[in-house]
Parts: structure tokens; sequence; C-alpha cells
């Protein structure tokens, strides 16, 4: 008897210590998420400082070890837990109403049921927020790509702009004679998205040395579809640590979007700004295709920008100039997400996925302090012209 109480107890202690564990760790979270909100209006300076050496020093401490762990995993191990989230859900729901209905006259078995997946539950919560918090949210409060390299951050003109397209479509032109076409003349890709993608990203750590270090090995996702539906080329986990791509987008998109993701892996979150860190890696790759996806997603976002901002005769000049190359890829491309909206493949509408996944981007990004959402993305055209006129010197 003495020992059936002393085990009771035993059992008593360690669910008390786990439920101290877990509300000393959501209070972690709370506490850290309320730091920059706090910070970021009444203390900007120190805000940076703070999540900028977080960035620097202290996340990949964290995360690196975590990312060679998923790593040898073949498959997303991100998509794997998003997949049994989402089927564990309606089971334990399920597995409950079962429960209260056979045991109903059994209250203890029914506070064991309702105790396994109170503590469960309890944990998963607090998972995602350690993992959201703090490979994620704080990040976007660390010190921009300009502010961490000097970067001149300077206003430029309309003929500036149109210089830095005219450079680009130079380039990109240049580029797409230099890799292999479908007899349709569309892109085929050839290159590796893994080893290719981590020596580009790794050759930039002499002039950005938080880009120095270990890389994990790009992932694609299953469900590569239903990403397609929500227009979405790759994704990054932060509780995985993972870098994933969607493999069945045009393929042209695909080294530009494996090292996009690599660059959220270290530490940069903001989307312009990981943009042009896979500009920059694809720009200086040994890799042809490489150079040319980087390219071509550089000069899309600049001629958006020429769009808005440059008169009609100076619009028709540029476009004009663009190669029977780059016109196909551009062509293919678009073919391709509108045949994605066509099609009847998925279980879900894609019109409503994609509908629901904007939205749901457009509202994280305003959480995080992204103020214009998803138009911040095309920032990375003052990035890229910060870079320009400063190779120019």
């Amino acid at each position: 008897m003495d020992g059936s109480h002393s085990e009771v107890r035993k059992r008593l202690k360690k669910r008390s210590l786990q439920g101290e564990i877990i509300i000393v760790l959501v209070i972690i979270c709370v506490l850290a998420n309320l730091s920059y909100l706090f910070m970021d209006k009444f203390a900007p300076a120190l805000s940076r400082q703070v999540f900028g050496f977080y960035q620097r020093y202290i996340f990949p401490i964290l995360t690196t070890p975590f990312a060679f762990i998923t790593e040898k995993l073949p498959f997303s191990f991100g998509e794997i837990l998003i997949i049994i989230g989402l089927c564990f859900v309606p089971f334990s729901i399920i597995f409950g109403i079962i429960t209260a209905v056979v045991k109903r006259h059994d209250s203890e078995a029914k506070r064991k049921v309702g105790r396994f997946f109170g503590l469960f539950y309890a944990w998963v919560l607090v998972y995602v927020l350690l993992t959201e918090t703090f490979n994620c949210f704080v990040l976007y409060h660390s010190p921009t790509f300009s502010q961490l390299y000097d970067y001149p951050q300077d206003k430029y003109t309309p003929a500036q702009l149109e210089q830095l397209a005219d450079f680009l479509i130079t380039r990109t032109n240049d580029l797409s004679r230099q890799v292999e076409r479908d007899k349709s003349g569309r892109f085929i890709l050839t290159a590796d998205l893994d080893k290719t993608a981590k020596s580009a990203m790794k050759s930039l750590k002499d002039d950005y040395p938080q880009l120095g270090g270990y890389y994990t090995t790009p992932k694609k996702v299953k469900n590569s579809f239903f990403m397609s539906q929500q227009y979405l080329m790759g994704i990054y986990f932060p509780f995985t640590m993972e870098a994933n791509y969607n493999d069945q987008m045009y393929q042209l998109n695909m080294p530009d979007t494996v090292c996009h993701e690599l660059a959220h892996t270290k530490g940069f979150i903001r989307e312009d700004e990981a943009n042009f860190i896979s500009f920059l890696a694809c720009y200086e790759s040994d890799n042809v295709e490489y150079r040319y996806s980087g390219s071509l997603r550089a000069l899309k976002y600049v001629m958006s920008k020429c769009d808005e901002n440059c008169s009609e005769d100076t619009k028709d000049r540029l476009y004009s100039r663009l190669s029977e190359g780059v016109r196909a890829d551009w062509s293919g491309n678009a073919e391709y997400w509108e045949s994605v909206q066509k099609s009847d493949e998925g279980i879900l509408d894609s019109e409503k996925v994609a509908e629901v996944s904007d939205k749901a981007m457009e509202t994280s990004l305003k959480l995080n302090g992204v103020e214009d959402g998803k138009k911040s993305y095309g920032r990375m055209v003052d990035l890229l012209l910060d870079w320009y006129y400063m190779e120019q010197e």
C-alpha cells in the first residue's frame, strides 16, 4: 500500500514539475516578444544592439546543432510534423469523445486521458512558441542588412534605376544563351540544389561574415503542388531549421529559391534581404545556371520598379532589349502558375488556397513589424541599387 502511494506521489510530482517548466518557458517567450515591442517603440537603437547580438552570436549556437540533426533525415521533417499535427488533432478529439463515452463511469481513466493530451498539447505549444520566437520573430528586430554591413541606403533617381536595369538586362541576356534548353526553348536545370547552393552561400563569408559557417542541405517538399497552389517557391521551417523548396515549379526558380531559404537559416528573416543575399550568392556562383537564376529574379524586381517609376519610352526600350531566352523563361514561369490555378489535381480549390495563403502571409509580416507586408519583397531593389553603385566606385 505504501509503495502504491509512493508511486502516485512520484507521478504527481513529475506532472507538477512539467507544469512548472511549461509555465516558465511560456513566460520566457512572452517576455521575449514583449521586449522587442517595447524596445522598438521606446529604444530602437538598443533593440538593434540587443537583437543584433542575438542574431550574430547566439542564434547560430542554438540552431546549428538542431539543423545538423534534422539534415540527416532524407525528407522534410517540418513537413512531416505539420502533417502529423493536422492528423493528430482530430484523432485526439475523436479519441477523447470515445473515451468519455466508453469510460463514462470510470472518472480516473478519463482524468488520465485528459492529463496525457493536456500535457502533450502544452509541450507542443511550448515547442512552437520557443522555435517561432527565437528562430523567427525576434530576428525581425535585428539590424537590417544595410545597417549590419554599412550599405549607404541612398535615394536613387529613375535614371539610376534605368541604369541598373540595363546592367541586369545585358548580364541576364548573356547568361540566357549559356544554359541548356528544351525543344520549346525553355530552361532545363542540370545543376544540383544542395552542394552548389551551399558553396555559393559560403563564398560570401569574406564580405559578409554572418553568412559563413555550417549550412543545412535544402530539401524538396513532398506536397509541392500544395505549395504551388499558394504561389510558394520555398519555405523556411523555424521549428526544424530546414530550408525547403517546391520541386514542381518552373525549374529556373529553384537555384535562387534554395539560396533564399538558406539565407533565412543564417538569421536573415526579412524577405527582401533573403532575396538580395540569394542574388549575391548566385551572382558569385561558379555555376552558370545559378548565375542566370539569380540575375533573372533580380531583373524581375527591377523591371517591376521601372514600371512604377520610369517613363513609357524608357519601359518600352528596356523591355525591347530582353532576349528570346529571357522572354521564353518569363513566359514558361507564368504559364506554370496559371496551370496550377486551373488544375483539378489538388484536394482543395487553388484559388481559395491562394487567397487564404496570401492573407496569412500578409498578416504574419505585418504582425512582425513589416508594415508594407508582401510589398516588402520589392525592397530588394533598394539593396540592389546600393550594391550596384557601390560596385561602380
